[in-house]
Order: structure tokens, then sequence, then C-alpha cells
């Protein structure tokens, strides 16, 4: 079972979120492909399933285990790789674990997801651990690209009646937008931009200037490294947010090999 791994101070003021870390027997699980849907025009949803999955354990939204691929090294040689995604949904029960790929410059394991068949098997590693947020928070407000989504849309969709969530997410066109199934009060907006400007800051910080940021929301942002970091850095230093309540990521790096 996770466990926490994390004790309240009494110094801590406890008006700010906190962030929990669960720690998480790492385990390999072998899983076979049951599903393979292309669900829109840049997203690949694949389920998989198998026993394994009896104990899988993932408490936070934007967990990530590791896909483990063997791909021809340059060499000609097999070489192992290693990459992070996202549980978009699991059921414990059912023995399944969705995983959706943002279809962009194939890394490993886009190319795999590209040519994954029902009946093919891949190792998953994880989650290692997870931080899961906790305070007196009025509204979230979720800041996206397309290597986001599957958080975003976990987030969105595990959130109970009562909480309200704003997305900002940038996709590249009006066919990318997802619906969620969600018991939350949602509100999303979506930014079209082509998938070459993926990296683009200026709709991002666009959009987030034009918006009301109430107090006691928590900011989480997730996207390529330099947009990431100007949205972190508008927040904070444009807003005067307090730190406490911002999670930001960089998920990619533009000109860099990624998932």
């Amino acid at each position: 079972m996770p466990h926490s791994a994390s004790e309240i101070s009494p110094d801590v003021d406890l008006s700010l979120p906190r962030s929990e870390r669960i720690s998480i027997e790492l385990k390999r699980r072998e899983l076979t492909v049951s599903a393979h849907e292309l669900f829109t025009p840049h997203m690949l949803r694949i389920t998989l399933t198998g026993e394994d999955l009896s104990d899988f354990q993932s408490p936070g939204f934007d967990d990530n285990v590791k896909l483990f691929l063997t791909v021809p090294g340059p060499d000609g040689e097999d070489v192992l790789e290693r990459r992070s995604y996202t549980p978009r949904r699991f059921d414990v029960a059912a023995r399944e674990l969705v995983l959706d790929f943002a279809l962009h410059d194939a890394g490993p394991a886009t190319a795999w997801a590209l040519e994954a068949q029902v009946g093919d098997t891949l190792v998953v590693g994880g989650p290692r651990g997870s931080r899961v947020v906790h305070g007196d928070i009025s509204e979230w407000l979720l800041i996206g690209d397309e290597t986001a989504l599957p958080a975003i849309g976990r987030k969105v969709e595990e959130a109970p009646a009562g909480t309200r969530i704003t997305v900002i997410a940038g996709v590249p066109g009006a066919e990318d937008e997802q619906q969620f199934d969600s018991a939350a009060e949602v509100t999303c907006q979506w930014l079209h931009r082509p998938e070459d400007q993926a990296a683009e800051i200026a709709p991002f910080l666009q959009a987030v200037r034009a918006l009301e940021i109430g107090p006691r929301t928590f900011i989480w942002i997730a996207a390529e490294a330099a947009v990431a970091q100007a949205l972190k850095a508008h927040v904070l230093d444009e807003r005067g947010i307090n730190p406490a309540w911002i999670k930001p990521s960089g998920y990619w790096v533009k000109g860099e090999a990624g998932k």
C-alpha cells in the first residue's frame, strides 16, 4: 500500500497548499494492448490489460509511469529506451490502464504507439511515487499543451462535484479539442495554433494575462520548458502569486528528441 512520507510541521502555514509525497513500491508490469483508438487527429489512446495491474496505484493526477521500449540503436544493436507517460485512466478491478499519446515528432514511445496492435505487449514500470496537493483550494487553473492533456483530462474527470476548474489548453485545431465527463464545474479555453508552433509562448501568455485569477487558485502548468518557465514568471512576478500556489513542469524541450 502507498504511504505518506510527509509530516506537517507546527511552523507550516496551513492556509497554503502543501504537497504530500506518497511512496509506492516500484514494480514492472508486462501488459497487453487491448484497444487502439485515434480519438482526435493528434491523440492516440491505447488501453493495456493484464493481471499485473491487480495492485496498480496512482494517487496523483499527474503521476507518471515508465514505458520500457526496445529500439534499434545507432550501431544496429537493440537498446532499451525509457519514456514517461501519465496514466490517463485506470481500473484495477478490470485490470485496465489507459495511456494517451500526443502525436508529434515521433520519439520511441510515439513510434511504438503508432505501430502497436491489439495483442502486442509492453513493459510498464511504476509509478515510483506520487505528489498530491492538499489545502483550502477554491479553484484549479490547469494550463498545458497536447502533452499535458492526459493529466488535465484525468484531473477534470476525477474531480468531485463542487470543484471549480479552468483549463487553458493549446491544440492544433478545433478537431483536437477533447470532451471531458466530469461532475466538476469546468471551463475550457482552447488555444488553436499549428503543431509547429507548440513552443510559442505568446498565445499562452495572452490567455493567462486576460484571465482573472481569484484567491486560493492553484495553478498547474505543463508545457514545453520555455513556455512553462514564462508562465511561471508571469504568475510569480506580474501577478505576485505565492509560489506555494503554483506547480510548473517542463514536459518537453523544443529541439530535443521527445516521447
